[in-house]
């Protein structure tokens, strides 16, 4: 950061750029020598460190370790378009912001004081419009220098400072938008400097053999504006199959950027990208294996529930998220649901929750209704949370609405195990959910794993309040409040899922960063030296953009060969699983009655749901009164979870907010994927 700071001043242009051009920029890697050294190295060296840490971290087993941090992560700020921001969220914004104006204002400063006239005749005004124009290009290059951390899923980074991908991912989107803001005013301003300034509009077509690429710009940018478009939140939510297949446009854009930048800007967001892009082949090589899809729970409010199985060896998280390819509802799109089982009580099994909203979940959802006995199915994940901090507090309240409810079935179950396997005191739980109407009480179900009916809740103080909205008094229990359990047979291309670099993956993962990346550098080095140095020590011009096909080639071949190294190595040592299979001797598909209603409305076959059903109370007509039930907790360290419409997580967010009681410890939940 000090380095990001330090960069637009006169101090490091005219007394560090000197000495450092002349220290590190060598004939074995000429102008990206002391960027490389200044800013890729740095990064890389952080997220191969960070992968150590997480590995002993994960070998302390301090998944519920507690947070030191929860005034810090108290809501600060809840407003759109921002959302719900938190100190620290807020004071990171806060500190990128001026990071933005304090360059900017230094690049001009700089540039003022030096004006360079690029035609005979330009007036002074003409130049420092293009000086502008072009330093907006340079404050939307840093925001990219980060765009891409938040979207690798695997990311290494981002648990070192408690995020996941799912939580970090409204910073893309801000990141996003102000980059895109940038390059718009950028574009626009050469567009205006030469077509009604200097009359150059040819110089948009030009692609230098010497220097950067203008038209690469052009076309990036072109590309941009249609991502840009579809990706706002309205398209978005509405036609999500158009932003799907738009957002993939970002392989051409980082291409042609890169030729527009050159290599010595390129070695700035390099880190960034070189990890995005070893995580994007790690998760193409999970997705190769079919996963070993036991069962379906098919709920009368079309929610569904999916098994799989999984080594025993992978561990996740509650809250944790699984990405899910079904080819026969549509080979191309990948889907996030929330996994709802505990790795620690179900050994096994790993399952996850999906309401039917859109096209995708309900060819699904058809295709589970049918009398098919298999589906093919690949998945990438599950990710989540370093660490489960709020499981160490005294008391949890958990408020969701509608299928909201899914990352806390997964919560209870962690804690029931935690409960189950130790002496330690689980936190009370008081769980709020809001449902449009009765059939949504058969979400509660699923707080039950399917396989495993001997449960002892007898530590678990658990209590339930339900709110239908949309009903007003209780109707009359008929044939459709029935859950559809249907079993599916092994096939031996099916294998369980897990860990694509196996249990020790975060050690894996360090070697993988660290391999690649002394390759990447190594490689470069000799190429430069004895391809590209030569040619430039006699006089002759090297294109340009081939430094930049060079870089592009060596970071995807090294990412390659090393990240297929590990990964066959770890294929060897682990077993394989898929072969191992045994049918299941159940019955192909059961109809069971489900009723939250009342106890007594039948007999409850199974001792542990009797005692849910027991802790459950029924509200008809009525919304939760979320300030009166937070402030009825009295323990000493509540943790308020909330996961739901964002007018609901908006709510809780100002309640916690508003310091009137010091005992509650906000965290949101979103599924803004």
């Amino acid at each position: 950061m000090f380095i990001w700071v330090m960069l637009p001043t006169k101090t490091y242009k005219n007394s560090w750029t000197p000495e450092l051009n002349k220290k590190l920029n060598s004939t074995y890697f000429r102008e990206q020598g002391a960027n490389l050294v200044l800013f890729s190295f740095p990064l890389m060296l952080i997220a191969a460190l960070g992968c150590v840490y997480l590995h002993l971290q994960k070998k302390s087993n301090s998944k519920s370790s507690k947070s030191h941090y929860g005034t810090l992560r108290r809501p600060a700020m809840v407003m759109a378009p921002l959302g719900i921001v938190n100190a620290v969220e807020l004071t990171f914004a806060a500190m990128f912001v001026a990071l933005m104006i304090w360059s900017f204002a230094n690049y001009l400063y700089i540039s003022f004081g030096h004006l360079h006239m690029h035609t005979e005749g330009e007036k002074v005004s003409e130049a420092k419009f293009r000086s502008v124009s072009l330093r907006l290009g340079y404050i939307g290059h840093i925001c990219w220098a980060f765009l891409f951390f938040p979207v690798t899923r695997g990311s290494s980074i981002l648990p070192l400072f408690g995020l996941t991908s799912e939580s970090s991912f409204k910073y893309h989107i801000w990141l996003g938008h102000i980059s895109n803001f940038l390059f718009a005013l950028h574009s626009v301003g050469f567009i205006i400097y030469w077509w009604s300034m200097t009359n150059q509009m040819y110089l948009m077509l030009e692609w230098s053999a010497t220097y950067l690429s203008n038209v690469a710009g052009v076309i990036a940018f072109v590309l941009l504006l249609v991502m840009w478009a579809t990706s706002l939140d309205r398209v978005r939510r509405k036609m999500f199959e158009l932003f799907f297949y738009a957002h993939h446009l970002y392989t051409l854009i980082v291409f042609f950027y890169m030729f527009h930048v050159g290599v010595a800007y390129l070695c700035m967001i390099l880190p960034g990208i070189f990890l995005f892009l070893l995580d994007r082949y790690l998760r193409f090589l999970q997705s190769r294996k079919r996963s070993r899809l036991l069962s379906s729970r098919l709920l009368p409010n079309r929610t569904m529930e999916l098994t799989f199985a999984k080594n025993p060896g992978l561990s996740y998280t509650a809250t944790s998220t699984l990405f899910l390819h079904v080819p026969s509802v549509c080979r191309l799109q990948w889907h996030p649901f929330t996994v709802i089982s505990s790795s620690d009580l179900e050994t096994d099994k790993l399952s996850i929750a999906i309401k039917c909203q859109g096209s995708w979940t309900q060819k699904l959802y058809k295709q589970l209704s049918s009398s098919s006995d298999h589906l093919e199915a690949s998945t990438e994940g599950p990710y989540g949370p370093a660490s489960s901090h709020f499981l160490s507090r005294e008391s949890l309240v958990m408020i969701s609405g509608g299928s909201g409810i899914s990352p806390f079935i997964s919560i209870i179950r962690e804690i029931i195990h935690k409960g189950r396997e130790s002496n330690e005191k689980v936190p009370k739980i008081v769980l709020v959910a809001a449902f449009k109407n009765t059939t949504d009480l058969t979400m509660l179900d699923l707080l039950l794993p399917l396989f495993d009916n001997s449960l002892d809740l007898s530590k678990l103080e658990l209590q339930i309040e339900t709110y239908i909205t949309q009903e007003h008094e209780r109707p009359l229990e008929d044939a459709t409040s029935r859950i559809e359990t249907k079993m599916f047979k092994p096939y031996p291309a099916d294998s369980p899922i897990s860990d694509v670099l196996g249990a020790n993956n975060w050690l894996w993962l360090g070697t993988i960063i660290a391999s690649s990346f002394v390759m990447f550098l190594l490689l470069l080095a000799f190429i430069t030296r004895y391809h590209i140095y030569p040619v430039e020590k006699r006089g002759e011009n090297y294109h340009y953009s081939y430094k930049i096909l060079w870089d592009i080639f060596l970071a995807c071949a090294c990412i390659f060969v090393a990240t297929s190294a590990v990964f066959m190595w770890q294929r060897r040592r682990i077993p394989a699983e898929g072969k191992q299979i045994q049918n299941v001797d159940l019955p192909t598909s059961t109809m069971s009655p489900s009723s939250w209603l009342s106890v007594s409305d039948r007999e409850v076959e199974s001792l542990p749901q009797q005692s849910l059903v027991q802790s459950t109370k029924v509200h008809f007509g009525s919304r939760p009164d979320l300030k009166r039930i937070l402030f009825d907790c009295k323990e000493s360290e509540v943790g308020v979870l909330v996961c739901g419409p964002k007018s609901m997580r908006h709510e809780v967010a100002k309640i916690c907010a508003s310091g009137l009681a010091k005992n509650l410890h906000f965290e949101s939940i979103s599924f803004n994927w």
